[in-house]
């Protein structure tokens, strides 16, 4: 008998942390990941552009209205920027905002942060692997999960981004994009830099209600921004922008475009 009291504690010691640690996950009505580009396409100005905007963004009322109108009332994010293959970097961790005072206090310590990239290459692929990894045992339990991921150019290194896409998305991560479509003139084996918003949509987003909203310049990078989180956090697709997963290169667009510009793309070391 005594026997049996030591093995039926040896099973609660084994059972009960497990369960106490599934009890912690605060429930949220989203887990959302930014993912910025940092690479080196982006200059300072435009990085400095992407921050503020990320940070006046948090704090706008419509985005605070937009949490409060959950089911939970409450989101947790993470920002991350990124660049090549490997280079990834943690910006803010995961943070809880339930209300106006977690937002100033989170969009305070963003504000704040440095990066510490290298930021040779663009590699979106890198990019959502590194973060598609980052929703376990983060704290939080969402309805949603999202990547919102930011970008001027298409894939470059790395692995093909319709692959990495298509492991995000087995998890159930919906995808979004923001194409940040500033420079003119060919760029990124892209013909005309309008062709990006096609890339992203046909190439990088996906999974329910999936949606780009493009920066097409300077004096629209906080309105898109805000724009875009309003939309993530109430789970709202744009109306003309079509919903919902869209196959790799659905739209005719190559999503290897990016590393054939690339004498070396084929160098699997690279990726």
């Amino acid at each position: 008998m005594r026997f049996g009291f030591v093995g039926l504690g040896l099973i609660l010691v084994l059972v009960l942390p497990a369960a106490s640690a599934a009890a912690q996950d605060q429930p949220v009505d989203l887990e959302l990941v930014l993912a910025v580009d940092a690479s080196r396409s982006m200059d300072d100005d435009e990085q400095a552009l992407q921050r503020d905007g990320y940070v006046s963004a948090l704090t706008h009322p419509e985005v605070i209205d937009a949490i409060a109108s959950g089911v939970h009332g409450r989101i947790a994010i993470t920002y991350v920027e990124w660049a090549g293959p490997g280079s990834q970097t943690i910006i803010l961790p995961w943070r809880l905002i339930d209300g106006a005072a977690a937002a100033r206090m989170a969009a305070a310590d963003l504000s704040e942060a440095s990066g510490t990239l290298t930021r040779r290459g663009t590699s979106i692929s890198g990019a959502l692997l590194f973060t598609a990894g980052l929703f376990d045992n983060n704290g939080f339990e969402g309805i949603r999960r999202a990547i919102d991921i930011s970008g001027d150019g298409p894939n470059n290194a790395g692995w093909p981004v319709s692959g990495a896409r298509e492991m995000a998305l087995a998890q159930g991560i919906t995808i979004n994009g923001l194409p940040v479509i500033l420079k003119r003139g060919g760029f990124g084996g892209l013909p005309q830099p309008e062709m990006l918003d096609a890339y992203y949509r046909d190439c990088v987003i996906g999974g329910p209600g999936a949606f780009t909203v493009a920066v097409r310049s300077t004096a629209q990078f906080a309105d898109a921004i805000r724009r875009k989180l309003v939309l993530e956090i109430a789970g709202r697709t744009p109306a003309v922008i079509p919903a919902g997963f869209i196959p790799a290169q659905a739209g005719g667009t190559d999503c290897m475009i990016g590393e054939k510009t690339r004498p070396n793309w084929l160098d699997l070391d690279e990726r």
